[in-house]
């Protein structure tokens, strides 16, 4: 019988020991914030002119994040940018400040546009900015045999694969018009047709990645098309001639759109 109680206590013993060791140690750590948003220092340099090559930067340690600039985002704390639109704009930083997400903003105000532009902006919207430019389909607005909308290959922008406007089946806005201007902002103008009422939209002319993006109006022939989603690669920008593709317009092909100016 003390043999059994020996053992038994043993086994007792054992079981505790092992129930102890299968509890897991935890250290516990939370995240803590830096700072608060009032901490956050942003500032803009430009000038004495208050011209329009701008360096933003986010200047508070310990928070991480990116620039919006509105034609853009810069996944960095500072970047430099050669901005197009004279006026106030707002820049907006949108970081972390530890354990929350944030958004601050800080407004700039451009008076001269005294550092020029990439060429593409001179190109799509004119040297004179602020007026802008009238772009129309590089042919039509009926069948004329022409290549200026069409559906294309989807790896390939002039490869056609049937030329609609062209060949029988121009879309209904044919004969319209678009106008991309920088007076306050990145202004995008679509008209249905010669004399329509303007639809107000606004762009994005992203240089580096060659693709312009509509908000708000539709581009051109892409109601009867492709590119509802907005995006357009740019194959060509020229002070005569601009010319947009999508790859993944209607019915799985690309779609082509081959413009000129007003």
């Amino acid at each position: 019988m003390k043999r059994n109680k020996i053992i038994y206590s043993l086994f007792i013993g054992l079981m505790m020991l092992m129930i102890g060791s299968c509890d897991s140690i935890v250290d516990e750590q939370y995240l803590e914030n830096s700072t608060d948003v009032a901490g956050v220092e942003l500032v803009a340099k430009q000038n004495d002119a208050k011209g329009n090559l701008i360096e933003l930067s986010m200047n508070t340690p310990g928070v991480t994040g990116y620039w919006d600039y509105n034609l853009g985002k810069a996944l960095t704390n500072k970047v430099e940018i050669v901005y197009p639109i004279p006026g106030t704009s707002t820049f907006t930083f949108t970081g972390t400040l530890g354990a929350e997400f944030f958004e601050k903003t800080i407004d700039v105000t451009i008076d001269v546009l005294d550092t020029p532009l990439e060429q593409d902006w001179y190109d799509l919207v004119s040297e004179a900015t602020s007026a802008g430019k009238t772009w129309v389909f590089d042919g039509g607005p009926a069948s004329d045999g022409r290549l200026w909308w069409f559906m294309s290959d989807p790896n390939n922008a002039w490869a056609v694969w049937w030329n609609a406007a062209g060949d029988c089946c121009p879309p209904a806005d044919a004969a319209g018009k678009m106008k991309f201007d920088l007076d306050g902002a990145a202004n995008y103008s679509y008209y249905s047709g010669p004399d329509a009422t303007p639809v107000k939209g606004s762009f994005v002319l992203d240089v580096e990645n060659q693709t312009l993006t509509l908000t708000g109006a539709s581009l051109l022939g892409s109601m009867d098309g492709g590119g509802n989603a907005g995006v357009f690669r740019i194959m060509e920008l020229t002070e005569d001639k601009m010319v947009l593709f999508v790859p993944d317009a209607a019915w799985a092909t690309g779609w082509t759109w081959i413009f000129r100016p007003e």
